[in-house]
């Protein structure tokens, strides 16, 4: 069997480059209090053994051994040993070396293109996957072989755990589809099976002049319900997101390239390189060059 027809999640996926990396296994002993957000990135926490506390606000939640947390828009939190909430000054201190041992691995996600809040954006604050009620799934076992390559620490270790990581953070996605907790949002419209071929399409062919009605037809719906029901689950319209997707894939293409501007107009569906440029200074809030020349500079 050919896979030449990539589902709706895979393709966003690749698109916005999702990369995961794992950069601690520690063992935290004693009083300690860690707070890694502030990153721009997607952090999470994977409590190996043990147990500990995630403070958000005046809020708390008890972690224990193998739970799984995830910061979709990188929230402000602090993770400790102890269920009162450390103050500001005792936290990311050196801990106290005695007591009780958690290990804990921390790790982040990110996506290297931009726009990544209409993906996230229908998602919790925080993401707790208790593995005491996620006994046989998915996400569990990946958790497990994360933890045991660990342990193991066998030649290639950073890389596998790191594309365990990839793999669990689709996993949460699908759960969070699949526990009809969402009502809306990018990620919801990707599973839609009708809005999400409209989607695919948008997404695999941003030159392409689509209008409404082509749209409609991929989706097997009427123009107004397609519309409708696009706009209420992404919360933009068809067009208004095919303009914002060509931004995207135009912005990838002025830091990740050297081809012409002109030549990413075409690649975005403009039929002139100044009409590309009004477009994305409206929408980036800034003009192509500035971008590139940014990312030169960087």
């Amino acid at each position: 069997m050919y896979l030449n027809d990539p589902d709706p999640l895979s393709v966003l996926l690749k698109r916005l480059s999702l990369n995961a990396e794992v950069y601690v296994n520690g063992d935290f002993c004693g009083t300690w209090a860690v707070d890694t957000s502030g990153s721009r990135r997607i952090p999470f926490h994977l409590i190996g053994s043990g147990e500990a506390w995630l403070h958000i606000g005046d809020e708390k939640q008890k972690l224990q051994t193998h739970d799984l947390v995830i910061f979709p828009r990188d929230h402000q939190h602090i993770i400790s040993n102890n269920a009162v909430k450390p103050s500001a000054q005792s936290v990311n201190l050196p801990m106290t070396n005695d007591g009780e041992t958690t290990n804990m691995v921390c790790g982040f996600f990110e996506f290297k293109n931009a726009m990544i809040n209409p993906l996230l954006d229908a998602l919790p604050d925080v993401i707790h996957l208790q593995a005491k009620h996620a006994d046989g799934n998915t996400s569990l076992k990946l958790i497990d072989l994360m933890i045991l390559e660990l342990q193991n620490a066998r030649a290639g270790c950073y890389t596998v755990v790191d594309q365990l990581a990839y793999l669990l953070f689709i996993e949460v996605l699908r759960e969070q589809v699949a526990s009809d907790t969402l009502d809306s949002g990018l990620l919801l419209a990707l599973f839609d099976a009708r809005i999400g071929r409209a989607l695919n399409a948008i997404h695999q062919a941003p030159e392409t002049a689509w209008s409404l009605e082509q749209l409609a037809e991929l989706a097997a719906m009427s123009r107004s319900n397609f519309a409708d029901k696009f706009t209420k689950l992404v919360g933009t319209s068809p067009i208004k997101y095919l303009l914002s997707w060509r931004m995207v894939i135009a912005r990838k293409m002025l830091i990740t390239s050297d081809i012409s501007i002109a030549e990413i107009a075409e690649k975005s569906g403009y039929d002139s390189e100044a009409s590309f440029r009004k477009a994305f200074k409206q929408n980036q809030g800034e003009a192509p060059g500035a971008v590139r020349n940014s990312a030169l500079a960087g």
